[in-house]
């Protein structure tokens, strides 16, 4: 099991520091932007999967475990341990995310600069979250979508024995569809240990977000084992 929760502990760091940061970086500079977040979430977890799936299967996400969990590809006790790894290297990331950019001055150009800090808090260190324009049942309802379609996506490319062998490819490129569609909307987390690393790097900045925060755990589980049941039964099991 070592190696496996290394392997879920560094991805899941990998994941939190690169698309954290794109949105950190977009928040200090004024770039790269939605696309450019899009893109650098759904490369780096393509990377991460690729790098993960021959080991520990290329989780990523508390959502996917479960989901892996729930139709017997898992066991508790290793999920568990999965669970524990993702949520701890997101949340290295998200530390190690405030330690930097709280030292930066101001960053872009123009009368607008900010500093490092600033940005922090306009962005609240890249954490997933609905404002008070989406209303909360909206803001689930995207959400476990959102992660339908992830968890579909990981089924169809991983999980099946007829998947295509493009490594984590098309779960990366399912990530960024979807950030492009939700981002504006959830933040689309469609991971609660990408969540709660941010969150909980971000201290001051993101106590706010707290009271939300269950939305980001519970939504992504129930659109992720939706779609698990979905593919196992409709699909693989229809095959067989």
């Amino acid at each position: 099991m070592v190696k496996n929760l290394t392997c879920e502990l560094i991805g899941t760091f990998a994941l939190t520091f690169i698309g954290a940061g794109a949105i950190l970086t977009t928040a200090w500079t004024g770039s790269p932007g939605l696309i450019g977040i899009a893109i650098a979430h759904g490369v780096v977890l393509a990377i991460a999967v690729s790098a993960t799936m021959n080991i520990s299967g290329g989780h990523i996400n508390p959502a996917v475990t479960v989901a892996m969990l729930v139709t017997g590809r898992i066991k508790s006790g290793a999920a568990l341990g999965y669970i524990i790894a993702q949520c701890a290297g997101a949340t290295i990331a998200g530390l190690i995310l405030a330690a930097v950019f709280n030292q930066l001055g101001p960053g872009g150009g123009g009368e607008q600069a900010i500093t490092g800090a600033q940005a922090i808090e306009a962005c609240k260190l890249g954490t997933p979250n609905y404002g008070a324009a989406v209303p909360m049942g909206i803001a689930i309802l995207v959400e476990i979508v959102l992660t339908f379609l992830l968890v579909f996506a990981v089924f169809g490319t991983a999980v099946d024995a007829r998947a295509p062998k493009i490594g984590g490819f098309g779960i990366g490129l399912t990530v960024m569809v979807d950030i492009l569609m939700g981002g504006p909307i959830t933040g689309a987390a469609m991971n609660p240990a990408r969540t709660i690393g941010t969150l909980i790097g971000g201290g001051g900045a993101t106590s706010s977000l707290w009271s939300q925060h269950w939305v980001y755990w519970v939504a992504p589980i129930v659109g992720g084992m939706i779609a698990a049941f979905a593919y196992d039964a409709l699909i693989l099991k229809a095959r067989d």
